[in-house]
């Protein structure tokens, strides 16, 4: 079974951006072997992917879709314990309850429309691709609009941000050796069990078209695969930031003397949201000199590769690794101020080209390609905070 699944991703990897794929079943939940984390490698995302599901109803699938799975799988990977088995159910569960759309509710939550989503939802006080609730403990709002902490909370576990309660996936006693579609309903517990288990032909076609074996990079050193983004994004959440030391000459605040600034740096509360600005791979998750807490994620924009920079994170402030694929708007880390730093900002770099090539005014740059919420500073800040840095 190990060989065929290998041979089948093989195939798919090399096969047309558009995929129509069949009811297989490649990935069976009751195996007992699990894959280590890191063992699920998403490869080139498709325009999009068609697939049928159990009851024999055509399901496509757009690129938007597609990057919130290869988020789910990619968060998955990096959960002890969940491997494809957990992965196919998770996709399962996100197909039912929101056919993978981060969906807002602003009769629930107005404040949910302030983050990236795919549309409004109205299932009670529901948010997100799982469909979660802030008021049984599944996270705050700022949370649940990110796609990275809904797969992190699903999967759950120890190390799952909503531990021990409500439980994930991995909280579950003999998840493995339960029907797919009944571990879904442990984890999501509806009103409606027996959707789930239909989308299971779906999640198997698209973990077979959005994962390649580890180890095909092209070796190690090899530039990230990075499909053109969706859409772009300011970095901050709307009224939580201000700019308090632009690109380019100014004074250094710890030297006093003049000095070029690489990048821009807002201001805002510590612990407040740093969304991704596009769809993207993390090329760096750590510490970096001066830089502090920085990640480092390449894209590809109108054709071109575009690195951006964000600086200054605590550790724990860091919800990303390397090699995970982000989608823009995904919360990637939280404001803080390691490293060269007077106060609690975010320093941001733009870099056209990629990782090494000379940095332009990044508020700049996300002004001129239409960036959502680029002019949502809160001037008002300006007053409590003043957080500047490398």
């Amino acid at each position: 079974m190990r060989k065929l699944v290998v041979i089948a991703v093989a195939l798919l990897f090399f096969a047309p951006s558009t995929v129509l794929l069949g009811v297989a079943t490649l990935v069976n939940p009751a195996a007992s072997a699990a894959c280590l984390p890191g063992s699920l490698v998403v490869g080139p995302i498709p325009d999009s992917l068609t697939a049928a599901t159990k009851n024999g109803q055509t399901v496509t699938l757009n690129r938007a879709q597609l990057t919130h799975a290869a988020t789910i799988i990619t968060a998955g990977s990096q959960t002890a314990g969940v491997g494809g088995p957990g992965v196919v159910i998770a996709l399962m569960a996100a197909l039912t309850e929101s056919s993978l759309r981060m969906l807002a509710n602003t009769d629930a939550y107005p404040e949910s429309a302030d983050y990236p989503n795919d549309g409004n939802g109205s299932d009670h006080d529901s948010l997100g691709l799982f469909q979660m609730r802030p008021q049984s403990g599944w996270g705050t709002v700022a949370e649940l609009m990110g796609a990275g902490y809904q797969a992190r909370a699903f999967y759950g576990g120890p190390t799952g941000p909503n531990y021990p309660s409500p439980r994930g996936l991995l909280d579950i006693p003999g998840w493995q050796s339960m029907d797919p579609g009944e571990a879904a309903q442990a984890v999501e517990v509806s009103a409606y069990p027996d959707r789930y288990q239909n989308y299971q032909p779906v999640a198997e076609a698209i973990l077979t078209a959005l994962t390649r074996p580890a180890g095909s990079g092209g070796g190690s050193g090899a530039a990230p695969v990075v499909p053109e983004t969706t859409r772009i994004v300011f970095p901050l959440p709307e009224g939580t930031w201000v700019d308090t030391d632009s690109f380019g000459w100014r004074t250094d605040p710890f030297t006093g003397e003049r000095a070029f600034h690489a990048g821009s740096d807002l201001a805002a509360a510590d612990g407040t949201p740093i969304l991704a600005v596009a769809d993207g791979v993390v090329v760096h998750a750590g510490f970096s000199g001066g830089f502090g807490g920085l990640v480092i994620i390449e894209h590809t924009v109108a054709g071109e590769r575009v690195a951006s920079y964000y600086a200054h994170m605590w550790e724990t402030g860091i919800h990303v690794t390397e090699g995970q694929t982000v989608t823009a708007g995904q919360h990637i880390g939280d404001v803080g101020s390691s490293g060269r730093s007077t106060g609690p900002h975010l320093h941001l770099e733009i870099h056209p080209g990629g990782q090494g090539q000379p940095a332009v005014d990044g508020t700049a740059w996300l002004a001129e390609h239409g960036a959502e919420g680029v002019n949502g500073g809160d001037m008002t800040l300006a007053t409590c905070t003043s957080g500047r840095g490398a």
